[in-house]
């Protein structure tokens, strides 16, 4: 067995020769340094998440991860013979495939090893991933273009070969044949060439190519061998387009990028700057708490859209009837950067998009609804961090005036602590009323809602971070969809986490 420690990318000591072994193998154990790394404390969750990523995309590799800093470890086991197939029926566990068998391929030429897998399912929203040598690439690139191309073309001539298609406005779009669709594409080249921001978009231009006309092959004589399955997935896709030139009209407000003043949200009360990047917007679950927000934001810098009610659930329904539902209306036209193919970013009327609800069941399931939409229609949203989650306290420790004033404590922790700290301090808590618990935002006066949940200098805020886009596809669909199976089962395996669950 061969050993040689490294500190500082440099050998810290010769090449140590030990004891002779029949194993194969290498054993890597590092410590990250915390004068480089900002954080050293490893979360689970991602690393399992971006692992299983791995197993997925090498098929038959098994990976094997232990956690021993709990006092019970926990340890996960991964391997899909399978492959990226198995990926595909992973993304569709909760979705319900349209058929059987997932559509799956592989070719090896002109420098590039590519793999597709690909199946229809009765959502309304595509899960497309892609990726070039194992990196997932989140901004896409020649890869998908290929892919989406050669997808489109293949649907819509064997739709006209068959004769599926009556009329000439039957055609299909990229749009409607990718409604419901949870595809993988993976390729492995020589040569990478990264671009974007993040360098996680494909540049080679061959590859674009070879995808296409690759995937426009294998999935034409898919779909000759397999026309019982090949006409479901063009009725999903027609009916699909119907809705779509049923929402024509709708989408016009979701088109739009410059908004003026008069064709805002009525019940939106702006804020006087016209910096993006100075600007936030608070949408905030009910009148009440709207108009305690309204009273006491800055209204130089803070918007508030009062959300009524609990909004349309986007995942189980299409656009066109989604973009009828005023609150969506509202969010969208607020915002102003439209949704799905049409979304700009750089049209953003605010960087901060901050969802302030209650902490109660309603609220938490209101904010998961209006997470849904961002996370459906407006993905680069979160994807560039600009949305964030209001922390409202969930007490109010009422010291008087001679106890030296009011504290508020955002868990039942903090509330203990602040009373012990107080008390030792010789700080006396009031015999009647000492402590209130906020069961909504409407209980907090404007004075309140500033100073605990609005304040820049005061306030807590949560951003919502996009780690990994299928594990978080695959969430929204278990939680937000049609299976109530693959929902309790969920909730069954995740409920001993639960700290605090307010009824």
């Amino acid at each position: 067995v061969w050993t040689q420690p490294y500190e500082n990318t440099a050998p810290a000591a010769p090449l140590h020769k030990g004891a002779a072994t029949n194993s194969h193998g290498t054993t890597i154990t590092f410590w990250a340094d915390p004068s480089i790394f900002e954080s050293t404390t490893y979360s689970f969750e991602t690393i399992t998440s971006r692992l299983q990523e791995m197993a997925f995309l090498n098929r038959g590799l098994t990976i094997v991860v232990r956690d021993e800093r709990e006092e019970v470890p926990v340890e996960v086991f991964y391997q899909y013979k399978g492959g990226i197939e198995d990926f595909v029926r992973h993304l569709n566990a909760s979705k319900g495939a349209m058929h059987k068998s997932v559509i799956g391929f592989g070719a090896e030429g002109e420098g590039i090893a590519l793999e597709i897998a690909m199946q229809w399912n009765e959502s309304y929203g595509e899960s497309v991933y892609t990726f070039a040598n194992t990196i997932n690439t989140h901004e896409g690139g020649t890869h998908e273009e290929g892919f989406r191309a050669a997808l489109t073309l293949a649907v819509n001539k064997y739709g006209v070969d068959q004769k599926i298609f009556k009329k000439p406005d039957e055609r299909l779009t990229g749009d409607d044949v990718r409604e419901g669709l949870a595809a993988i594409v993976s390729v492995k080249l020589a040569n990478p060439q990264f671009e974007g921001q993040t360098k996680t978009k494909l540049g080679n231009t061959e590859a674009k190519s070879y995808v296409q006309t690759t995937t426009y092959e294998a999935l034409g004589e898919w779909m000759e061998s397999h026309p019982a399955e090949a006409k479901v997935i063009i009725m999903k896709a027609s009916a699909a387009a119907r809705a779509r030139r049923a929402a024509q009209e709708a989408r016009k407000l979701a088109r739009k990028s410059l908004l003026t003043a008069n064709s805002l949200p009525g019940k939106l009360a702006d804020c006087r700057s016209t910096d993006p990047e100075k600007s936030e917007i608070y949408v905030v679950e009910g009148d009440s708490a709207g108009g305690s927000a309204k009273s006491g934001r800055d209204s130089m810098f803070q918007a508030i859209l009062p959300i009524r009610g609990k909004i349309i659930n986007v995942e189980k329904v299409r656009l066109d009837r989604a973009l009828k539902n005023n609150e969506v209306q509202s969010m969208i036209t607020a915002l102003g950067t439209g949704i799905h193919d049409e979304f700009d970013v750089t049209k953003l009327r605010y960087h901060k998009v901050v969802l302030m609800a209650d902490a109660d069941v309603d609220g938490q399931h209101i904010r998961t609804l209006l997470l849904t939409l961002l996370f459906r229609f407006m993905r680069p949203l979160i994807e560039s961090g600009f949305v964030y989650l209001a922390q409202p306290p969930l007490y109010k420790i009422k010291w008087g005036t001679k106890g030296g004033g009011d504290e508020y404590a955002y868990s039942d922790r903090e509330r203990d602590a602040l009373i012990a700290a107080g008390v030792q301090g010789g700080r006396k808590l009031p015999k009647d009323d000492a402590l209130q618990r906020y069961k909504g935002l409407g209980e907090m006066n404007a004075k309140e809602l500033w100073e605990t949940t609005m304040d820049p200098d005061t306030r807590l805020l949560l951003q919502v971070t996009l780690d990994d886009a299928a594990q978080a596809d695959a969430l929204f669909s278990t939680l937000m969809g049609e299976d109530v199976e693959a929902r309790r089962s969920f909730i069954t395996r995740n409920a001993r986490d639960v700290r605090f669950l307010d009824i």
